[in-house]
């Protein structure tokens, strides 16, 4: 099994809105985000912390 990458929120926003998704809705320090084929996932975003391989496999 590979390693997943460690992210920061900020990162993996970027990441995402290439894939094509785009935030929905903010709600605190949550981003919501909402692909047009119906997907959705929510990315926290919390300065200086990374987001671990237990979210990003969630």
């Amino acid at each position: 099994m590979t390693r997943l990458p460690r992210l920061t929120g900020r990162h993996l926003i970027a990441m995402l809105r290439k894939a094509g998704f785009r935030v929905d809705r903010i709600k605190g320090s949550h981003h919501f985000l909402e692909h047009p084929d119906g997907r959705c996932t929510v990315v926290p975003v919390h300065t200086g912390e990374t987001i671990g391989p237990g979210l990003m496999t969630a």
